[in-house]
């Protein structure tokens, strides 16, 4: 097979060749090595628990050696996967926690959306009157890390959900409770000896999942924009084709905004910016890759390089100097591409050491002095590029990124206002769905995935989507896709129906609009239920869907499990690791719906998965059209 057919991105296509005659090996050489993947754990049915097997699920060996069967070893690979993705996000939040509380008026980090913080710090009972606001943010971080190991009590992000959505929650007990507390359960109740039951697995990955979502990922949003700023609309420009032939080429590749937004800083310093002319260098360039490169788009308008997929094609072009990584989605192969050209790859969090890269320990305490060594040994790189192996694709798309909610519900203030209200409502959208203009919302999700097509579901799900008058939003490396083939534009409306088209245009919006990184999908959240609360229903009656048409991570898996158990459908491109276990398929297909209101749909037909997204929601608006008419013609009360 053409390695080229393993993706639709045109300049990969390109990169790809060039690879081809650099002698460099990437991630689509690997794929087309692994002639087929092993079926025990694509199904989910071997156990490593323990050190007596591996133990393998066939019909002639039908339990592990400790008698464990089929639901129960499937059950506790899914639950240590929902686990893992929690740790991930939630450590994220940890870290952005710890640097609200190194936080001064003269430091490195600053508040940036004061009433951000005092909105928080009132919801979380914290006196705001006649106080410094750095005395304030450091009440609210020191309460934000009692929320991984308080001993009593639920997350306190809980009760911003819909009263209806909180009683489900409570009924079924799964109101998460602190963060380690319920990743150290799973991995007690997985251990060997522990839970056998798969009713018991399910149950604790929803409770555990719901940390993530309605804790973890929603702390780390709104304290990164407590700090950082809360994103605003900008336009930005994506894909390979934003690298420059005579700057100083730096990759920000990663998810935490702690590092990026001090690369940022130190990047506009009069003095690196002059040493890179001293190099001969026109200047500095910064592009966003993966996560990071949502955070530094949505905040500053940082160019996007590219998707989890492109991270070794970036320095195949060979004009990377530097490549700058915090955690997670970094592959180790960037240290052996790395050293076919001249770029360096460097690591900076001791969570993630990379054999083979160049680690500078990006800290805090010191964060803009680490960031001007970062980059200026980026600077000092420049003169080393070759030439003669510079080959920087041409393609690159415009698009609107950074929509925060408060810029969704502001922009959507349109529809009723001439200007933008930053005290909106979502009373706009709520009537748009009502009216029918919009049929549903969709929130695409999620990363890339070398057993698809890389970027072909995303764009297939998401072109359908809106074509049928379904307005998407969208996290992650699917936001990426949709930047880089246009469909973050707002000349992309052309490609949506009548209804959403006609939003578009009144609103001043692309049809998909960027929430930001994969810990933003907490913005999903909130946009859904600010809507279930303003029609007084639950989330789950709400015509709307998540997407994840490429996930590939333990990270998605937490995410697709706590959008489930918030009420809302979702729908994926990839099939877990469950197959094994007819149990565990169909309490996920089918059984959470009578626990939490929604459940997954799987088919790694793109065009399907997308016909049956809308066909589902369409069959939801009966029932949410049918609640509107009940309401309505419920007598008021006295």
């Amino acid at each position: 097979m053409d390695k080229k057919m393993l993706t639709i991105d045109l300049n990969s296509h390109v990169l790809l060749d060039k690879a081809e005659r650099d002698g460099v090996e990437t991630i689509y050489d690997r794929k087309l090595g692994f002639k087929a993947q092993c079926g025990f754990g694509l199904q989910g049915s071997c156990c490593r628990i323990c050190g007596m097997g591996p133990c393998r699920i066939t019909p002639k060996t039908p339990r592990g050696l400790c008698g464990a069967d089929e639901h129960t070893i499937v059950g506790r690979n899914f639950a240590r996967m929902v686990a893992g993705g929690t740790a991930a996000h939630s450590d994220h939040a940890r870290d952005i926690a710890h640097t609200l509380l190194l936080s001064s008026r003269d430091g490195n980090y600053q508040v940036k959306d004061e009433a951000k913080l005092i909105a928080l710090a009132k919801d979380w009972d914290v006196e705001t009157e006649d106080r410094d606001i750095y005395d304030i943010a450091h009440e609210v971080a020191e309460i934000a890390l009692m929320e991984f190991g308080k001993p009593f009590g639920v997350s306190r992000f809980l009760k911003s959900a819909p009263v209806q959505r909180q009683q489900v929650w409570k009924d079924a007990n799964i109101e998460p409770r602190a963060i380690d507390r319920e990743i150290a359960t799973i991995m007690h109740s997985t251990h060997v000896g522990c839970t056998a039951d798969i009713d018991s697995l399910i149950h604790l990955s929803l409770r555990t999942s719901l940390s993530d979502g309605w804790c973890g990922s929603m702390m780390g949003t709104r304290l990164s924009d407590i700090l950082f700023g809360t994103p605003t609309p900008r336009e930005t420009e994506a894909n390979l084709g934003v690298l420059e032939q005579n700057k100083v080429n730096i990759i920000l590749h990663g998810h935490e905004p702690s590092l990026s937004e001090m690369i940022v800083l130190a990047s506009e310093d009069p003095e690196l910016v002059a040493l890179a002319k001293e190099q001969g260098a026109d200047g500095i360039n910064l592009a966003g890759m993966c996560c990071t490169g949502n955070e530094v788009t949505m905040r500053h308008g940082v160019r996007i390089a590219g998707d989890f997929h492109q991270q070794e094609l970036a320095i195949i072009t060979g004009a990377v100097e530097a490549m700058i990584v915090d955690v997670q989605c970094i592959f180790p192969a960037l240290a052996r591409v790395a050293d076919c050209y001249h770029t360096k790859f460097i690591t900076t969090s001791p969570k993630a050491k990379i054999t083979g890269s160049t680690y500078i320990e990006f800290k805090e305490e010191e964060a803009f002095d680490n960031a001007k060594q970062i980059v200026r040994e980026a600077i000092l790189n420049f003169k080393n590029r070759d030439k003669s192996k510079v080959l920087i694709p041409e393609l690159k798309s415009t698009g609107t990124v950074g929509y925060s909610v408060e810029a969704v519900v502001g922009q959507l203030d349109r529809v009723v206002n001439s200007h933008i209200d930053p005290a909106g409502t979502v009373k706009p959208l709520v009537d748009c769905l009502t009216s029918g203009v919009l049929r549903g919302a969709a929130g695409v999700v999620g990363c890339n995935n070398a057993r698809v097509v890389s970027n072909e579901s995303h764009i297939t799900v998401i072109k359908e989507l809106i074509k049928n008058d379904i307005i998407v939003v969208a996290t992650g490396c699917a936001a990426q896709a949709a930047a880089k083939f246009g469909l973050m534009d707002k000349s992309a409306r052309k490609y949506a129906g009548k209804g959403l088209a006609t939003v578009c245009e009144l609103v001043d919006i692309p049809p998909v609009l960027h929430l930001g990184s994969c810990v933003d999908i907490s913005r999903i959240l909130d946009v859904v239920s600010a809507c279930a609360k303003f029609a007084d229903m639950d989330m789950c009656d709400l015509p709307v869907v998540g997407v994840a048409p490429e996930w590939m991570s333990e990270k998605a898996v937490a995410i697709g499990t706590y959008v489930v158990a918030s009420g809302i459908d979702t729908y994926l491109g990839i099939m877990p690791p469950v197959g094994g276990s007819a149990k565990t398929v169909q309490i996920l297909t089918e059984g959470l719906k009578d626990i939490v209101g929604a459940t997954f749909t799987v088919n790694e037909n793109p065009q399907e998965l997308a016909a049956t997204i809308i066909s589902d929601i369409e069959k939801k608006r009966v029932h949410f059209e049918a609640l509107l008419e009940e309401k309505m013609s419920a007598p008021a009360e006295a």
